[in-house]
């Protein structure tokens, strides 16, 4: 993607007021949100807010309820029961004034093949008041799409195309930018860009919303996250503490590995996971020779290591490996698959 980082281009961020924001300021407020479709209800009393500056993850497989939940923040939709302030603002009461601080794309970007990437920002800068030719100069500028811009969308890879569409979101000067599945079909180079690309925008204060089933992209991108499942909310909570909630794994590997176990067997705090119960990446284990996995406090295993040194059993490594948010996922929804 090669995203744009130079002063002058973060500047042209900064220039839209959003560094001025305080941390504590909320930026987009959900209170008991539920959506019902002929008589069924489809979202569950969703609850959640994102903060001025946050990377904020919406995490679900496919049809829990994501983009459902991104069309009512919008008012594509209307919800059953509940209240959606942006910046304040009602967005049923008061779309106007709340959706004037949101840049959204839902699902894929919507761009005309047979226009230029030029063309199609002209097309939508007509539709909001105050943007000039300037600003769209800053958004190409802020998307790295300069070479291509004159060319026309049919000849755009996936990735240029999901650039245009950011560039379109961001010509309005939003504080709150919402992205659906943002890295869908982007190679693993696109999608680092992507991630860098996000984090600049947040660095400048502006609000990040990500849906997205990936675990590992929501892990590695956003500062907290909502886990949704079934229409249902089932956590919210910075993303490094909902990991520990998980727990984590020590791994360790003994020159004998029969007389490791047997040794941590007399510790009552250690619990043996079966490979058949973890969800170690397989990549971890694989040049380890019979590892031996437990579940322990982390603190204690300094004094275990000496125990075996004392009882004269080698160790080779000794590792702790934290879990993942599929792990916590997969927890909360008694195994259902995601990604």
């Amino acid at each position: 993607m090669n995203i744009a980082s130079e002063p002058a281009l973060l500047d042209s961020l900064a220039s839209t007021g959003h560094n001025r924001n305080t941390p504590s300021e909320i930026v987009l407020d959900v209170k008991g949100i539920q959506k019902k479709i002929r008589g069924k209800t489809i979202i569950h009393d969703v609850s959640f807010h994102v903060r001025a500056g946050e990377i904020f993850g919406f995490l679900g497989p496919n049809g829990s309820g994501k983009t459902t939940t991104i069309r009512m923040l919008v008012n594509l939709i209307k919800p059953s029961a509940g209240e959606i302030r942006i910046c304040g603002y009602n967005v049923e009461r008061q779309q106007e004034e709340a959706l004037r601080f949101v840049g959204c794309i839902v699902e894929n970007p919507e761009v005309y093949s047979y226009m230029t990437g030029w063309e199609n920002l002209e097309h939508f800068a007509r539709m909001q008041e105050g943007i000039d030719e300037a600003r769209i100069h800053e958004v190409v500028d802020i998307v790295s799409l300069g070479e291509r811009i004159h060319d026309k969308v049919k000849t755009y890879s996936l990735g240029m195309r999901q650039r245009l569409g950011i560039a379109q979101a961001l010509l309005g000067r939003p504080k709150l930018l919402i992205l659906d599945e943002p890295t869908n079909g982007l190679d693993p180079k696109g999608i680092k860009e992507l991630r860098a690309f996000i984090r600049m925008l947040a660095g400048q204060g502006m609000s990040l919303f990500i849906s997205s089933h990936l675990l590992s992209e929501i892990q590695l991108m956003c500062d907290r996250v909502a886990i949704i499942s079934h229409g249902r909310v089932l956590a919210v909570g910075p993303v490094d503490e909902l990991v520990n909630q998980a727990g984590s794994y020590v791994v360790w590997q003994f020159d004998e590995p029969d007389a490791g176990r047997a040794l941590l067997a007399d510790e009552r705090e250690v619990q043996f996971v079966a490979e058949s119960e973890h969800r170690i990446e397989e990549s971890i284990l694989a040049n380890m020779d019979r590892p031996v996995i437990t579940s322990m406090a982390a603190e204690r295993i300094p004094e275990f290591v000496e125990k075996a040194v004392r009882s004269g059993i080698g160790i080779r490594s000794v590792q702790q490996i934290a879990p993942t948010l599929e792990e916590l996922f997969l927890s909360m929804t008694e195994g259902e698959a995601i990604g």
